[in-house]
């Protein structure tokens, strides 16, 4: 065992590149997990740097300075965001608080539909395991509804915040596509002198990230968009709302889909029953996803993505149980950075390699 153990460090360790690697992983892990929550701002801005820095420098290609291009890049970045946020906003908001109040009439005509499933299928359905399922299910959506409903109450003490970091958020968004050279220069000063295997695992994450934001972002605005000219052509109700969601719900791989089937299920059946419609709207929704998820998303990501599924969800789950939304956001960046450190770690082909070097 001790020789195994001996063996597998020589093997992995003796490296000073694999050294200097592992000890930049194991410093970023651990800020990233204790201060994680103070540096969400600092995350937001990484984010909206990367989707940005294509046209910025785009734009210097085709003859304008950096601190120009950055402008204008910004200032039209904001102008989209703003015109969205006043169009969209008052009417998400809207519909959220109507659906919310109509929760409890939903709860009493499910629970009225349910109720019948003992009386017909005795063999099959309990009716006090039933009746125990009913009543947490209805204390938990009531709750969730009177989350909904107390949001506005909470909006004006949050709007304050909610300005300061946006402040914050586009002032480091500036200097990070301003001055990206001289960061990405003064960086180098701290990382080990031993950075090959770092250097060669940081390009490649590098451009991995930059086209999962973009591509990322893309996806939503159209499965997004997609799906509220579907809601609206099928005259289904909160077709904001619920677009949004469903948009949304593309962030997280495979759980995020199935999880945004339920409030569009809910709505269209609350709303025509069991109908020709609520079927018409599931085969819609149906088609939709296998767009996104056979298509669009190939498109979009090409091999940047080249994960198993089973990876995928894994890394959902992992690093979103210990990061939270950044932790899903990220999760498939993630996993392809630990992808990468396995592929750029030495293995046993290295050994001699190394040893003749010794010698």
């Amino acid at each position: 065992m001790l020789d195994i153990l001996k063996h597998w460090y020589r093997t992995r360790f003796t490296d000073p590149g694999a050294v200097a690697l592992f000890l930049s992983l194991l410093f970023g892990f651990v800020v990233v997990y204790f201060l994680g929550h103070i540096l969400a701002p600092l995350f937001t801005a990484v984010v909206i740097a990367y989707l940005l820095d294509w046209p910025v420098s785009r734009l210097e290609r085709w003859g304008f300075k950096r601190v120009l291009a950055t402008a204008l890049v910004q200032l039209l970045f904001a102008i989209v965001v703003i015109l969205s946020l006043v169009s969209i906003v008052p009417t998400f908001l809207s519909q959220m608080a109507n659906l919310a109040r109509e929760i409890p009439s939903m709860i009493t005509s499910t629970q009225d539909v349910l109720l019948t499933l003992p009386e017909r299928y005795p063999e099959i359905v309990d009716v006090t395991l039933m009746q125990s399922v009913l009543d947490d299910g209805r204390s938990r959506l009531l709750g969730s509804a009177n989350e909904i409903l107390s949001v506005s109450f909470n909006s004006l003490t949050n709007a304050a915040v909610l300005m300061v970091y946006l402040i914050l958020v586009s002032v480091l968004v500036f200097f990070m596509l301003k001055d990206k050279r001289e960061l990405m220069n003064s960086s180098r000063r701290y990382l080990p002198r031993n950075r090959e295997l770092v250097s060669r695992v940081w390009r490649e994450m590098n451009v991995q990230i930059a086209n999962y934001v973009r591509g990322k972002v893309i996806e939503i605005f159209i499965v997004g968009g997609v799906s509220y000219i579907t809601f609206i052509m099928l005259d289904l109700r909160y077709p904001l709302l619920l677009s949004v969601l469903v948009g949304f719900s593309v962030l997280i791989p495979y759980i995020g889909a199935a999880a945004a089937t339920v409030p569009v299920a809910m709505v269209g059946l609350f709303q025509w029953g069991f109908s020709a419609p609520f079927f018409y709207l599931m085969v819609a929704y149906g088609i939709i996803q296998a767009l996104d998820g056979n298509v669009l998303v190939p498109i979009l990501f090409s091999e940047a993505v080249n994960l198993h599924p089973i990876a995928i969800i894994v890394a959902v789950l992992l690093f979103g149980g210990l990061w939270g939304f950044w932790g899903v956001f990220f999760a498939i960046p993630l996993a392809t950075l630990v992808k990468a450190v396995f592929n750029a770690w030495p293995n046993d082909d290295a050994v001699p390699v190394l040893e003749q070097k010794n010698v």
